[in-house]
């Protein structure tokens, strides 16, 4: 903690540590494996693979989020190529193909992601940790393979992360398809004051009477207001099959059942007027 405090402490004021994948290998990887100082000293040198990934933010120099190390791979099996990834209660596992890292038109090195499981494989969780290793793909960087040895290469440059948990797609559509406002029975709006001069939209399945009663038709139901029952009531009548008398200047004066053979002005002896 005390070479953690010492690091912080010569940083400028509002330093982030957000290297580019290039920079990393160009900077700060080759300058590690060629015994040369990085710009600054907060990548530590650790074994990440003796530890379990929530144990190593207490193990950086710097960083909230992410965390950078310097680790040596060895191998699994003696004679082979592929590294040893275990940890005390999981392992890492590669994801996806690996990414080249080129400074300019050069090939300068390689990055691999992988995610980390707890248990034993193949039977592992997965978690939510990941790692970004890079590695160096210039021959004169590499370390030169001792027989019998178990080292695979001296270092590694290692960016440690936890996945942050985002909302799920599901309350996401909940969300936006819930109604922001509703019009009430008794004609009162609840929706909010920002949305006041957005067009209202009708119900499609409601009858003329209904949309009359509410209060957002305004001056419409003042002015059908008078013509509103005698229209009802000559629709229903016309409906029943009830014959209307039409008045050249009166219009519709009189419904009555259907009767064949009277005349126009008389029904039953009686004239409608004179």
């Amino acid at each position: 903690m005390d070479a953690k405090r010492c690091s912080s402490n010569n940083l400028p004021p509002g330093f982030r540590f957000h290297p580019t994948d290039e920079e990393l290998i160009i900077h700060y990887l080759k300058n590690q494996a060629m015994s040369k100082p990085c710009p600054v000293s907060i990548i530590p040198e650790i074994d990440i693979y003796k530890f379990d990934p929530w144990q190593l933010p207490d193990k950086a120099v710097f960083g909230e989020n992410e965390w950078y190390f310097f680790t040596p791979r060895d191998r699994k099996y003696p004679n082979g190529i592929r590294p040893n990834r275990a940890t005390l209660s999981g392992y890492w596992k590669a994801t996806g193909t690996d990414k080249s890292i080129y400074s300019g038109a050069k090939y300068v090195g390689i990055k691999k992601a992988l995610v980390f499981y707890k248990g034993r494989p193949p039977k592992g969780s997965k978690t939510d940790w990941i790692m970004h290793e890079y590695r160096l793909t210039e021959t004169k960087h590499l370390p030169i393979k001792q027989h019998g040895s178990m080292r695979l290469d001296d270092w590694v440059l290692c960016r440690i992360y936890k996945k942050r948990h985002v909302v799920r797609v599901e309350e996401k559509t909940e969300e936006l398809a819930s109604p922001q406002g509703q019009l009430s029975i008794g004609g009162e709006s609840n929706v909010s004051s920002d949305q006041n001069q957005q067009p209202l939209k009708f119900p499609r399945s409601q009858s003329l009477s209904y949309l009359l009663d509410l209060d957002y038709l305004g001056p419409i139901a003042h002015l059908l207001n008078d013509n509103t029952s005698y229209n009802e009531s000559f629709d229903h009548q016309t409906s029943m099959g009830s014959n209307v008398i039409m008045d050249p200047n009166m219009g519709p004066i009189l419904s009555y059942p259907n009767t064949i053979g009277l005349s126009y002005h008389q029904i039953n002896g009686n004239p409608f007027y004179k």
